[in-house]
């Protein structure tokens, strides 16, 4: 069964849905029908607890200090790059 829907997208969105579709090679309402499904599966995916994660990877071994020292130095050589080229 086809329920046929009007709804108004600003420009933007109207774009975004003409390139999906030209890009999947399917119609608008297909890109719609994908879009809506994939954001109900987001919706209903159980949420997991940052606390909870961060024990389970600190109970694995975590980071090695020398890895964790290595990540801090090109983060911030990173940074001085971003912030010079600001």
């Amino acid at each position: 069964m086809t329920h046929r829907t009007t709804f108004a997208l600003d420009e933007t969105t109207a774009q975004r849905l003409k390139r999906l579709s030209k890009l999947w090679n399917v119609s608008q309402a297909e890109v719609v029908r994908r879009s809506v499904e994939r954001a109900e599966q987001n919706a209903e995916a159980p949420k997991q607890d940052p606390v909870a994660m961060l024990k389970a990877y600190h109970t694995k071994g975590g980071l090695s200090k020398a890895r964790a020292d290595r990540w801090i130095k090109e983060t911030y050589e990173d940074r001085k790059r971003w912030r010079a080229n600001s």
